[in-house]
């Protein structure tokens, strides 16, 4: 059993949109799993057996207690009946208790229907009178993470700070070597600089956005203070 489930279109999508904040979950020993919706191939640098390579250094890094890559195609990736039931199937075994998705607002295609897929799947993962593997389940909530090519305001809910974690967090480009050797510098500078921005909005030095529809009730308002 999951505390939580992140649902990746991508190999390292997960990782640089809230990397920081699977470091703090993990500190704090919760059993974390990140389930990539395809392998990301084709790209530029990169081929299918460099991707699974870097995915599974990269859960080791992270200390992952779940990590699996489905094989839907990078680029045309689709909402489906199919991968909903593949994922729902996933949510029913692992019965995470939280489920962290991308936002649906996105440049990228795929990012985009990874995201109606996890809504999706949360729903279907809870049917009855089907012949599906696991017992129905239904996560908690559903919290949006962001990791976009699109720039724009985020409409930001809270944030998860990660000011005692981010220069391990800057070491997660390094692990997708095929992605970002290119521009190394670059994207470690704007993950940086995004982390302070939010930490300085939400009034710590770095911190990782989020987003979530469903209403969030503090158990501890000493986490405020």
């Amino acid at each position: 059993m999951l505390d939580i489930l992140i649902i990746s279109p991508h190999p390292d999508d997960a990782e640089m949109g809230m990397g920081g904040s699977i470091l703090v979950f993990k500190d704090k020993g919760l059993k974390v799993g990140v389930l990539n919706l395809t392998n990301g191939e084709p790209t530029p640098f990169g081929s299918v057996e460099k991707r699974i390579k870097e995915a599974e250094n990269s859960s080791k890094f992270l200390n992952l207690d779940y990590m699996e890559i489905l094989d839907f195609p990078n680029r045309y990736l689709m909402d489906s009946i199919e991968i909903r039931i593949e994922v729902a199937k996933r949510i029913r075994i692992l019965k995470p208790k939280i489920l962290f998705i991308p936002y649906f607002i996105d440049a990228h295609p795929d990012h985009i229907s990874a995201s109606y897929i996890g809504n999706a799947s949360r729903f279907y993962a809870k049917l009855t009178k089907v012949d599906w593997e696991g017992e129905p389940h239904y996560p908690k909530r559903i919290i949006y993470y962001f990791s976009n090519h699109l720039k724009f305001q985020y409409p930001i809910s809270f944030t998860i700070d990660i000011t005692n974690c981010i220069e391990k967090k800057l070491k997660l480009p390094e692990i997708y070597e095929s992605q970002f050797s290119h521009r190394i510098e670059e994207v470690k500078e704007f993950l940086k600089l995004r982390a302070r921005y939010f930490g300085n909005l939400s009034g710590v030095e770095y911190a990782e956005p989020f987003f979530s529809y469903e209403i969030i009730s503090l158990k501890e308002f000493n986490s405020l203070l």
